[in-house]
């Protein structure tokens, strides 16, 4: 099967994100989590949590859809700075309130808010290309971002929980 740079750019984002937690677990002080769901907990618990991260982070990739249905025709731009100021300002104060490392999650959501554009970018020109495709209703951009917003919040708590990498050693080290 051949992937289209869309389909490989938005799953390189979701397989960067689960590599970011890959590797060797350094301990992380964060606040008692909240109970996990049952399918994060037990022996496997690991991977429960990882395969939750990257449900989250899909969940939020799907958004690009609603996103891009929303801004299409309108005088709403695909890159919006200010808005992702916004996300990143927020999921970093998320962060740091779950005890969570706010720089390595403001690089996974700078991941996740490129991986969208080019999701938007993509279905721009294929409307653009074929216009019998343009969604027939256009959906409310605020009650998409609200959705957004509370994904976020989840993969921000996901992130605080999982175990981070060990920075990388340098040449001479021990």
């Amino acid at each position: 099967m051949h992937l289209t740079s869309t389909v490989g750019r938005a799953l390189s984002a979701c397989a960067a994100t689960a590599a970011l937690f890959a590797g060797n677990p350094v301990a992380v002080a964060a606040p008692a989590p909240a109970p996990a769901p049952p399918e994060v907990t037990g022996p496997t618990a690991p991977y429960g949590r990882l395969r939750l991260l990257a449900d989250l982070s899909a969940q939020r990739l799907a958004t690009a859809d609603l996103v891009a249905a929303a801004k299409y025709g309108t005088d709403s731009p695909i890159d919006d700075p200010a808005r992702e100021k916004q996300v990143l300002d927020a999921v970093a104060r998320q962060a740091r309130e779950t005890g969570g490392d706010p720089e390595a999650t403001v690089r996974i959501f700078r991941d996740q808010i490129d991986a969208n554009k080019v999701v938007q970018r993509g279905l721009f020109r294929r409307w653009d290309a074929d216009p019998s495709q343009v969604p027939k209703e256009r959906p409310d951009l605020t009650e998409v971002r609200e959705e957004i917003n509370r994904i976020n919040g989840g993969l921000v708590r996901g992130i605080a929980r999982q175990p981070t990498r060990a920075p990388p050693r340098t040449a001479g080290e021990s």
